[in-house]
This record gives C-alpha cells, sequence and structure tokens, in this order.
C-alpha cells in the first residue's frame, strides 16, 4: 500500500504547482507586446517617487499633473504611467504629460479609481494600448496618451486659462483680506534662534531645475556663506548638493528623517488655526521646533521669514516665478506666492534658469590643450633664454640620476 504523503510534502507541492503555472503565465506573457513590470501604487505622486525603481510602472491618481511631479517620476526612469484620473482636465495647459511623452513614458490616463483595490503593492502587471493586464485578467482601461493628443488637449485647455486667471485674481484678493497683518506688517512671523540679520539667505525648494541652480550657486555660496534654508525637500536637495541647511521650512511631510535630525533648525508650517500635523512627527523624532500659522504656502513664509528677521538678499532656488508654474502647481493658494514676492520686492533674486544662462562653453579638453600649450610656451622661452643655460644641463643630470636608479631597483 502506498503511503499517504505528509502534510509538509503536500503543502510543498501545491507551492511548487502555483509557482510554475505563474513561471509559465509570466513566460506566455512575455511573448506580448506592451510594458511589462512590478506596479507601484500611491495616491500622492511625491510620496510614491521615494520608493520606485527603474522600469517599474507607476499607477498615481493626480489630476493635471505638473511639471515637478512629471520631472520626478523621469528621474525615477519609470517603464509606464498609470493615471486613475485626467492627467489634462483642460482647465489649464500643464506641462506634466507632455515631459514624459518626450522621455518616452508611455501614459495611460483616466482609469478610474478602482485600480487601487484591483491591484496590490508589487503585482505584475503588462501595459499595451491603453489596457493594464495582470495575466490574462483585464484590470484596467482609459486612454493611452500619444503626442498629437497632449497636443489637442492643450491646445484646448488655453481656451480656458482666461477662467483660472479670474479665479487666481479672486483668490488673491481672498487671501490680502485674510492675511493683510502678516503681509504689511510681519504680524504673528515667530523669533528664531538661528540669525539672519544683515546676511544673506538661500531658500531651496525642490521645484524647477533646483539641481542645476544649486551646483551653479557653488561659488556664491562659497564666497558669501548665506543662511541655508531648505523648504520640506528642499532640505534633502541641499544635503543631496553637499550643504547642511541652517533651517528647514515646512509641514514636514516630504523630508526625510535624516534631513530632520541633521541639527538643522525647524519651523513647522501650522494651519491658520493653530493645528500643525507635521508637529507630531518632529516631536516621535524628540525634536523641537517653532511653529509657523498662516495659509500662505510654505515657501512663502520661509521668505516671510527671511524677510522679518533681517536678510539683506533672498535667493531662491527651485520656487514659483511665474504665473504659468503658478497655475502648474495646481492649488488656489498659490495666489499667496504673488503676494509674498510683492511683499519681499527688491531682496528677493531668482536663480531659476542661471544654470542655463551662464552654462559653460569651455570643455575639459578645451582647458587641457590650454594647460598643455602654457607648458610648451614657458618651457621654450626657458630654454632660449640666458637663464636656460644654466637650468638645462641641471635638469639633463637630474634626469639621468633618475633613470639610473630606476635601473637599479629592476637588475
Amino acid at each position: 500500500m502506498n503511503e499517504r504523503p505528509s502534510l509538509a510534502v503536500r503543502r510543498a507541492r501545491a507551492v511548487h504547482r502555483r509557482l510554475s503555472r505563474r513561471v509559465l503565465g509570466l513566460a506566455k506573457d512575455d511573448d506580448r507586446p506592451g510594458v511589462r513590470a512590478e506596479v507601484r501604487l500611491d495616491r500622492r505622486t511625491k510620496k510614491l517617487t521615494k520608493r520606485l525603481q527603474p522600469g517599474e510602472i507607476a499607477v498615481i491618481d493626480h489630476v493635471d499633473l505638473d511639471r515637478v511631479s512629471a520631472e520626478a517620476l523621469v528621474s525615477c526612469k519609470v517603464g509606464a504611467v498609470v493615471n486613475a484620473a485626467p492627467s489634462i482636465s483642460g482647465r489649464y495647459p500643464n506641462l506634466g504629460p507632455q515631459i514624459l511623452l518626450e522621455a518616452g513614458i508611455p501614459l495611460v490616463d483616466d482609469v478610474g479609481p478602482e485600480i487601487f483595490t484591483r491591484l496590490a503593492e508589487g503585482d505584475q502587471v503588462r501595459v499595451h494600448e491603453g489596457v493594464v493586464y495582470r495575466g490574462d485578467e483585464v484590470i484596467a482601461k482609459g486612454t493611452e496618451q500619444t503626442a498629437e493628443t497632449v497636443s489637442e488637449s492643450l491646445a484646448a485647455a488655453k481656451a480656458g486659462l482666461a477662467n483660472q486667471l479670474e479665479a487666481f485674481v479672486a483668490n488673491t484678493l481672498e487671501y490680502m483680506r485674510r492675511e493683510r497683518d502678516l503681509l504689511i506688517d510681519g504680524v504673528g512671523v515667530p523669533d528664531v534662534a538661528t540669525s539672519l540679520e544683515g546676511r544673506h539667505a538661500l531658500i531651496v525648494v525642490r521645484g524647477y531645475h533646483y539641481r542645476e541652480d544649486i551646483a551653479t550657486l557653488r561659488p556664491y555660496i562659497r564666497e558669501y556663506r548665506p543662511v541655508l534654508i531648505g523648504v520640506d525637500g528642499g532640505a534633502d536637495a541641499l544635503l543631496e548638493a553637499g550643504y547642511k541647511p541652517d533651517m528647514i521650512v515646512g509641514d514636514m511631510d516630504s523630508v526625510s528623517d535624516e534631513a530632520l535630525t541633521c541639527g538643522a533648525e525647524l519651523v513647522v508650517h501650522a494651519y491658520r488655526d493653530g493645528r500643525a500635523p507635521g508637529l507630531k512627527r518632529v516631536k516621535d523624532l524628540g525634536l523641537d521646533a517653532v511653529v509657523f500659522p498662516a495659509t500662505a504656502t510654505s515657501e512663502d513664509i520661509a521668505m516671510l521669514l527671511a524677510d522679518d528677521k533681517g536678510a539683506s538678499l533672498i535667493v531662491a532656488v527651485g520656487t514659483h516665478a511665474n504665473m504659468v508654474e503658478f497655475l502648474d502647481k495646481g492649488r488656489a493658494g498659490m495666489s499667496s506666492t504673488f503676494l509674498t514676492r510683492l511683499r519681499v520686492g527688491s531682496k528677493l533674486v531668482d536663480a531659476k534658469g542661471v544654470s542655463r544662462l551662464y552654462r559653460s562653453r569651455i570643455s575639459g579638453w578645451s582647458l587641457l590643450l590650454l594647460v598643455f600649450g602654457a607648458f610648451i610656451a614657458m618651457t621654450v622661452a626657458v630654454l632660449v633664454s640666458p637663464i636656460g643655460e644654466v637650468i638645462w644641463p641641471l635638469l639633463a643630470e637630474r634626469w639621468h640620476a633618475f633613470l639610473f636608479w630606476l635601473t637599479g631597483l629592476f637588475t
């Protein structure tokens, strides 16, 4: 009589059968067209980019995908992007979808929020012609964006830009009414330990072209030693560039623990009623912080703080500088940035675009040839001068002595 296999053996065989079916299914799926990879999901794009690996498929829920988020996805080298929401709603001509397509990253739009319940982190999926597959199962369907569809959507969005500008003006007036005392008289700006009186302040936001601008400002940082202020993730940008921030300002939701514990003074951005969700995270790390209640954005309160505490010059990196960028942020509160820039006035210098304006045109080979040419010119000058008649025999003697010593090492 044959003995019945043990429970452990039966379980091992069952696991083996499941793995075999999965492997065969993947092999079968590998023959099909499209992008195949593990999937990562998050409704907040900036949180998702922290754990994305090259080649993976990003599932987001981002209406009007903005430029900063798109550039972050490109830097992660994702294989494809699946958006549960429309990447271009038509409110204004946002720049994110075009950036993804120019980088060669497929974009599938408006697949619906159900994809977050039908997929799990790490699932193997295939994206092809606007359809998301898991094996043979259709998970979601959407619209695959192309250069033509994005161009058409952007053209249609420009027609609605006037309505957005009207809303922006209305938000600006409302913000002025709410924060009149803060903007005009600085009422509500907290005291800080970091000394800014008479010094330059460098405010870094992890926004457009922040890496290039920080690299361009290295000579300025060496010479003037400005107070380095990181706005949320801008603190990590300073650390990546080799600098230690003196102050970190923000709601603390997109800054790493490494930055928070680097020794910088912390200023937590709170709601106007005093609620500060980011303060709990700071307290959990055993750190102290100053609370700054305001309805402005974090980059705005950093500028207002530097101005109120007597900074002689404020250099901004990665901040929003024009109307298109305000709208591209996709936030009504960006009207505060417009008024804040008026308040700070002539103190503010925007570093955006400096790297492109002053990019060096001298290559490394050109510098090498220049040094070599200078060396040849100096050598010829010495040889043809009277002093060369004295130096040349001494150099020849030293050279022969070196050759004799070198030969002795091998004989």
